[in-house]
């Protein structure tokens, strides 16, 4: 059996409790706790009135939900990251990319999901420019960036 992680979540908005809506779901969603609209061409801050406290060694990836894709809405930064000592307010950051139309949401509806990772922390070893361009760390890639393994 898969040993499951701890959420725990204040909830100051009027909606219900967030929830799995199935059993094969990597997340679940949580909603807007006021009417909004985000203009077009602009961004904004979508409030959920859900406060996490994550158990550290875990993050929260907010994920906007694909239904919204048509709206016109993207998350910039997706998924974002809540950290495990961040105890404030969580909200959904929503770009409205339609030049000419408004996206609105109302009070209750689903926008994001969250999904639970497990965060390995890593020991940071600093080393030289020599040690850096050693035939041992050398890849194929090297310093290929953007486009470089091909389209």
């Amino acid at each position: 059996m898969l040993k499951k992680s701890k959420l725990k979540i204040l909830n100051k908005s009027d909606n219900p409790n967030p929830s799995y809506k199935t059993e094969g779901a990597a997340g679940f969603d949580i909603a807007a706790s006021e009417d909004i609209t985000i203009t077009a061409c602009s961004a904004g801050l979508v409030p959920t009135g859900l406060h996490f406290i994550v158990e550290p060694g875990y993050e929260a990836q907010l994920r906007l939900r694909s239904s919204l894709y048509a709206s016109g809405a993207i998350m910039p930064n997706a998924p974002g990251t809540i950290d495990s000592d961040y105890r404030g307010e969580i909200k959904i950051p929503i770009r409205n990319v339609k030049p000419y139309q408004n996206i609105h949401f109302n009070k209750g509806d689903r926008i994001a999901q969250v999904v639970i990772q497990r965060i390995p922390w890593v020991d940071l070893e600093f080393v030289d420019e020599d040690t850096f361009n050693t035939s041992e760390f050398e890849t194929t890639r090297g310093t290929g960036g953007f486009g470089s393994t091909g389209v």
